[in-house]
C-alpha cells in the first residue's frame, strides 16, 4: 500500500504530522502500508504556516498510485484552492484511492476538486459556514466525518482521530488499538477556559460539555 500526504506552502503543521504519525506508527507496529510519501508539485522545501521546513519525498509527477491520501488544510488553503495542478492532482488521485482524508480547511480543497457535492463534510470551527455557503455540501459538525471513500475532519487536531477511524476501517479495531497504545492517545475529556460556551463552538463540543 501507498499512502501520501499533501504538502504545499502556509500548510498547519499538525494537520500533516498528525496523521503522518499515526500512518508511521500503524507500518512499523501493525502491519500498515508499505510506503508513505509528503507529496507536493515539486521537491522544493516547503515552508509551513508556523515556520516548520519540510522536503517532500515525491512529486506529483513521481507519486505512485495512492491507497489513502490526506489533504491538510491552513492558511495556504486560501492559494491553493486555485492552483490547478494541485487540484487535478487531488481529483485524479481521489479516484483511485481507498480513502481520502481532508483535515481541517483542507476540505475546500477537496470541494474544489469536485469530491464533495451532495456528501457529508466537516472542516475547522471557524469555517463551518463557508463550507454551507458552498450550497451543495451537507455540513456535519462533528470531530470527523465519511461519506463513501472521502473522509473529512474538524480543525487540525481532529485529523488524529479521524486517520485512526480510517485505520480502524481498512485495518481493524486491533490494528487501530495498536496504534492508539503505541502513540499513548489517550486525550483527557477536558475543556479548558469555558470556549465550549462560545457561539461558534462546534456542535460536538457543546454536546461535550
Amino acid at each position: 500500500m501507498n499512502c501520501g500526504v499533501l504538502v504545499f506552502p502556509n500548510v498547519e503543521e499538525l494537520d500533516f504530522v498528525g496523521p503522518w504519525e499515526f500512518l508511521g506508527v500503524w507500518k512499523k507496529f501493525a502491519r500498515g502500508p508499505e510506503n508513505c510519501f509528503l507529496v507536493a508539485p515539486s521537491l522544493t522545501p516547503v515552508s509551513c504556516a508556523k515556520g516548520m521546513i519540510v522536503q517532500p519525498h515525491i512529486s506529483f509527477e513521481q507519486c505512485p498510485v495512492l491507497d489513502f491520501l490526506v489533504v491538510p488544510g491552513g492558511e495556504g488553503t486560501r492559494k491553493e484552492i486555485e492552483n490547478k495542478t494541485l487540484i487535478d492532482f487531488i481529483a485524479a488521485r481521489a479516484a483511485e484511492c481507498k480513502a481520502v482524508l481532508s483535515v481541517c480547511t483542507g476540505s475546500f480543497l477537496l470541494h474544489r476538486a469536485g469530491l464533495l457535492s451532495g456528501k457529508r463534510a466537516t472542516t475547522h470551527w471557524s469555517s463551518l459556514d463557508k463550507l454551507r455557503a458552498l450550497g451543495d455540501v451537507i455540513v456535519v459538525e462533528e470531530r470527523f466525518v465519511r461519506d463513501g471513500n472521502i473522509w473529512s475532519s474538524a480543525g487540525v487536531s481532529a485529523g488524529i482521530d479521524a486517520m485512526l477511524a480510517v485505520i480502524d476501517d481498512f485495518a481493524g479495531e486491533q490494528a487501530a488499538g495498536i496504534v492508539q497504545f503505541a502513540t499513548e492517545y489517550y486525550p483527557l475529556v477536558k475543556i479548558y477556559g469555558n470556549f465550549d460556551k462560545n457561539p461558534q463552538a462546534p456542535a460536538y463540543v457543546k454536546k461535550a460539555s
